[in-house]
């Protein structure tokens, strides 16, 4: 079995999981909601979001640098204005990781 992941398969498996995991993270530490809350917010369920917190899911990309964690902070304000800004802030915070050259993806195969 081939374990080559294309750009989109990496997006898709790594850099988005790792993106809401920083997104339920700071809803729950900087804004008080609970899991539960954040769960509705994003479209996943309790669990998922208890997964993210735990390192269990969203862990193959660790998001240190503090402009995009800045940014992570300006998404949360749009999606709480408005839920429909959910999936047009996730592709502009993987834009920027995309851009970003301080950022390390762990791939499993690596």
């Amino acid at each position: 079995m081939n374990d080559f992941k294309t750009p989109c398969e990496q997006i898709l498996w790594y850099i988005i999981p790792a993106i809401r995991k920083e997104i339920a993270k700071n809803l729950i530490e900087k804004h008080g909601l609970s899991q539960k809350k954040v769960a509705d917010i994003l479209g996943v369920t309790p669990a998922a979001i208890s997964q993210y917190l735990s390192r269990k899911r969203g862990n193959f990309m660790e998001i240190k640098d503090d402009n995009l964690l800045e940014e992570i902070e300006v998404s949360n304000d749009r999606i709480l204005k408005n839920r429909k800004n959910l999936v047009p802030e996730i592709c502009r915070i993987c834009q920027l990781i995309r851009k970003s050259k301080n950022v390390k993806i762990n791939l499993p195969c690596e």
